[in-house]
C-alpha cells in the first residue's frame, strides 16, 4: 500500500481519526459496488489548494459531479493564473484592523492566511468573462456559471498565463471530463457581483446566466439518469448552500415529482461546526432520514475537523498514496 494510506490505517484508530478511516473505507466500498460520488465544497477550499487532490480524484474516476460555492468555482481559476502574486500571512491571527485596511489598499483580499490579488486575479478573469457574457447575450444564449468557465478554459486563452501545474486545478480536470457542476447562490462571489454590475449597466441581460432554480432542474435530470444504474454517494466539505442545495434533490424527485428514486447511498460530512438543532447543514445525518434524503441503512459519517487537513488524507487513502 501507499505510505500515507498505510500510516492512516496503522495510526488512525479512534475518535475523529477513526471516523476519517471509516469514511474513506466507505467511499472506496461505495465505488467498488458501482456507485457514483457527488462532492460538495463550501468555504474557501480552492484557495486552500484542494485542487491538488480533487483534480487527481476526478482523473481517477472517484468523483462524478460537484456542487460548489461561487467562490470555490472562481478561486480555482484565480489560483491558476495569479498564484505567483498571492501573499501568505502566517500571523493572520495577530492582524489589527489597520493591518487589514493596509492589505485592502494594496489590492489584497485576505482568505485566512492567503491574500488573493485583486488585479492579477479578479480583474484579469473579469475581462475574459465579460466578453463571454456579452457574446452569449448577443447570440441569445444562456449558460450556467460553470459552463462559462468551461468555455474560457477550452478557448486556450489562459494557457500562457498558468502559474501552477495545470494538473493541480480541479476545475481543469472537471472540464476535461465535462463533469457537471452546480453553483447555487453564485451571486455571492466576486464574479457574480461583477456580472450584476454588467447587467445593471446594460452590457447584457440578466437572463444570460441560468438561475439556481434551472440548475436544480439539471441536477434532477442527472440524479435520475445515474440513479437508474448506480447507487449515488454524497461527500460534503463544510456546510451551507453547496451541501444543502444538492442533497434536496432526492425528496424533490420522490415527494414532489412523486417518481421512484433511491435515497443517497453514502453520506459523509467534514465540518468544524458541531451538529446542532434547527440548522440544515449542521444537522446530524440521522435528521436527514426524516426528509427522505438518506435511509436507515445509508452509511453515514461525520468527521469533525478541519477539512484542509482531513480531506487530503482521505484522498490519499483513496488514491493509495
Amino acid at each position: 500500500m501507499g505510505a500515507v494510506r498505510d500510516f492512516i490505517l496503522h495510526h488512525f484508530r479512534h475518535f475523529n481519526a477513526a471516523a476519517l478511516v471509516d469514511a474513506a473505507k466507505g467511499w472506496e466500498r461505495h465505488l467498488a459496488q458501482g456507485g457514483r460520488m457527488l462532492l460538495t465544497m463550501g468555504g474557501a477550499m480552492s484557495t486552500a489548494e484542494i485542487g491538488i487532490v480533487v483534480a487527481e480524484l476526478i482523473r481517477r474516476d472517484k468523483i462524478h459531479g460537484l456542487c460548489v460555492t461561487g467562490a470555490n468555482l472562481e478561486e480555482d481559476v484565480f489560483n491558476l493564473v495569479a498564484h505567483d502574486n498571492y501573499e501568505r500571512v502566517s500571523n493572520y491571527r495577530e492582524l489589527t484592523a489597520q493591518d487589514e485596511k493596509a492589505l485592502l489598499l494594496r489590492g489584497l483580499n485576505r482568505v485566512t492566511d492567503t491574500c488573493i490579488p485583486e488585479e492579477a486575479a479578479m480583474r484579469k478573469i473579469e475581462g475574459y468573462m465579460l466578453e463571454l457574457w456579452q457574446a452569449a447575450h448577443q447570440r441569445g444564449e444562456r449558460h450556467a456559471p460553470h459552463e462559462y468557465m468551461y468555455q474560457l478554459l477550452r478557448s486556450g486563452r489562459l494557457k500562457t498565463e498558468y502559474q501552477i501545474d495545470p494538473r493541480n486545478s480541479w476545475l481543469l480536470a472537471a472540464c476535461e471530463r465535462s463533469l457537471p457542476i452546480w453553483v447555487p447562490g453564485w451571486e455571492d462571489s466576486s464574479l457574480g457581483n461583477m456580472f450584476v454590475v454588467g447587467a445593471t449597466q446594460g452590457n447584457y441581460a440578466f437572463s444570460a446566466m441560468k438561475s439556481g432554480l434551472e440548475q436544480m432542474s439539471t441536477l434532477v435530470a442527472w440524479y435520475r439518469e445515474l440513479d437508474a444504474r448506480h447507487p449515488m454517494g454524497f461527500f460534503q466539505i463544510g456546510g451551507g448552500i453547496s451541501g444543502d442545495f444538492p442533497i434536496s434533490v432526492v425528496p424533490l424527485i420522490g415527494q414532489d415529482l412523486k417518481q421512484k428514486v433511491r435515497p443517497w447511498a453514502y453520506f459523509c460530512q467534514i465540518s468544524e461546526a458541531k451538529t446542532s438543532y434547527g440548522s440544515y447543514s449542521g444537522a446530524p445525518p440521522e435528521e436527514k432520514i426524516t426528509w427522505g434524503k438518506l435511509d436507515v441503512d445509508t452509511p453515514r459519517f461525520i468527521v469533525e475537523s478541519d477539512a484542509t487537513i482531513v480531506f487530503p488524507l482521505i484522498a490519499a487513502y483513496l488514491l493509495d498514496l
